[in-house]
């Protein structure tokens, strides 16, 4: 009888498939214990937390496109351009105003109280012209220079009267304005201002004019 003999697999280089699948299991168990290991942390796999998508059930309304936040965005420039101009202008107006007011009250005083004693246009409508002034200087207001030239002699004052009217000839404004102790061939250029609203448009007419 032969005796058979049981030896170390490794000598005749076959490995047996029990002990291949023993080995394998031994060596992931080994490496789960590794990465599992939190004992001083070194050995610890890091993982990053996956982000989660946003909960939207409590948003209320939608977010504005690009295209509107522009538009929303040139709209409120336009806007606030616009007023800035618009007090520029009332401010220039009002400076204007009170410049010429302050060099013509008292003459426009004296005017009105002459005209009223005065019948129709005037003795003095050929010493008297008108010439609009350009919006541009005067804040936006009409505005017309008056220039009155001493055409005697002697020395007179004067008294002027300047209706504004609208579109049918209606009169909606006066002024008065004036120069006292003009010299012979001396000239004045007082100002008379609308105080109405740029628009509708309206025309200065030279009402009346009186040397005195």
């Amino acid at each position: 009888m032969s005796r058979r003999t049981y030896g170390d697999p490794r000598r005749n280089g076959r490995i047996h498939p029990a002990a291949a699948l023993l080995a394998t299991l031994t060596c992931g168990a080994a490496l789960v214990s590794c990465g599992s290991d939190s004992g001083d942390g070194s050995g610890a796999a890091s993982a990053s937390a996956r982000p989660t998508a946003p909960v939207t059930s409590s948003f209320s309304g939608s977010a504005p496109s690009a295209m509107a936040s522009a538009a929303s965005s040139a709209v409120a420039s336009a806007q606030s351009s616009a007023s800035a101009a618009a007090s520029s202008l009332s401010a220039a107006a009002s400076e204007f105003a009170a410049s010429v007011s302050a060099d013509t009250a008292r003459a426009s005083a004296a005017a009105e109280a002459e005209l009223k004693k005065v019948k129709g246009g005037g003795n003095a409508r050929s010493e008297v012209a008108m010439t609009g002034l350009p919006r541009e200087q005067t804040g936006g207001l009409l505005a017309v220079l008056v220039s009155i030239t001493n055409k005697t002699d002697k020395k007179a004052s004067y008294a002027v009267q300047v209706d504004f009217e609208d579109a049918k000839g209606k009169v909606v404004e006066t002024r008065f304005v004036g120069a006292e102790n003009l010299g012979p061939g001396k000239r004045a250029q007082p100002v008379a201002i609308s105080r109405q609203p740029t628009t509708p448009q309206l025309t200065p007419r030279l009402t009346k004019a009186q040397r005195y």
